[in-house]
């Protein structure tokens, strides 16, 4: 079982707090490049840094593409202390904290990945032909280039950190300490929509929005659960973030890429926000579990977390 995995390495309450609060700062360091690039920019532009007075501005003022990547540079060093943290400090082997299989499903993050990123590209070519004028075609051959190639390799660092953090590391070390796996989901998938407050699209749309991003949480929470692993949920998450930011963009989100088109319309807090946590999630669900035959909800979403009885060899 997923979950109970953890109970092979060091899994004291302890060392999920310290380890995830290291993963955290590591992935904050992560961000001084972006800090010393902004602050050098303002002094050659400027010379001095009074005039700046929001994140917006601050980001502005860099080429999108690079500012892209090295927003993008902090999770890549987040997943490296996280791996450290997971092979050294619980003693646990990495392909355990993806997958209760003996080896890493492949094919699991590639299927996922194609229905997500195909959903993605319906959705936006459907409302770019209802509504033309809500978007720009910005294109750009060059830019577009360098926004795929660091796209393709940055943005699923990204979303596999974020992964590995909430979906796997804590939701094993709540779940051994905590005996139950409804518990870890909750809390998982809260503080994975809660971090999402300080984007911008908060501040733009509206708290309403904490909706999709808390039900994104739930959602990779139940995919992970329910599969014993976490290849679904990586799938989804790096094709959902990766399609978006070369797809689309908009003065209001938190990646503002030189992507195919601009969303230039006024984002509204009400069927975009709704519809795909209340209809379209439910409908990811039903095909994975189809797809993979899924079984015993009850107990996979709501059960015990038991230590395993292991057999010496004398024993046996």
């Amino acid at each position: 079982m997923y979950i109970e995995q953890a109970f092979r390495s060091l899994h004291e309450w302890w060392r999920y707090l310290a380890g995830a609060l290291i993963a955290f700062l590591g992935s904050q360091l992560g961000a001084i490049p972006l800090m010393i690039v902004v602050a050098f920019k303002i002094y050659t532009v400027q010379g001095n840094m009074t005039d700046i007075r929001d994140q917006n501005t601050l980001l502005s003022i860099l080429d999108p593409n690079l500012t892209l990547f090295l927003m993008l540079l902090s999770f890549a060093i987040g997943m490296g202390v996280l791996y450290l943290v997971v092979r050294f400090f619980h003693r646990q082997k990495f392909k355990t904290l993806t997958t209760a299989r003996k080896k890493v499903d492949w094919r699991r993050i590639f299927f996922a990945f194609g229905i997500v990123a195909a959903l993605n590209i319906v959705i936006t070519g459907v409302a770019y032909f209802q509504n033309p004028n809500d978007f720009i075609v910005q294109f750009e051959l060059a830019p577009f280039v360098g926004l795929f190639l660091i796209a393709l390799v940055m943005i699923p660092i990204q979303t596999s950190f974020e992964e590995y953090l909430f979906r796997g590391y804590l939701m094993q070390g709540i779940g051994v300490n905590v005996g139950n796996r409804w518990l870890p989901l909750i809390i998982t998938s809260v503080i994975f929509g809660g971090l999402h407050f300080f984007n911008p699209e908060v501040m733009k749309v509206g708290p309403v929005i904490m909706i999709y991003y808390i039900g994104t949480g739930f959602l990779l929470g139940i995919m992970t659960l329910m599969d014993e692993g976490m290849e679904l949920a990586l799938g989804y998450h790096a094709a959902n973030n990766l399609i978006g930011a070369i797809l689309v963009t908009a003065d209001w989100t938190v990646f503002k890429t030189p992507s195919i088109l601009k969303d230039i319309s006024e984002p509204t807090a009400g069927a975009d926000v709704l519809f795909p946590v209340f209809v379209i999630y439910p409908l990811i669900l039903l095909l994975f579990s189809r797809k993979y035959k899924w079984s015993n909800w009850q107990e996979k979403l709501f059960g015990k977390v038991r230590e395993p009885i292991v057999k010496k060899e004398n024993d046996q």
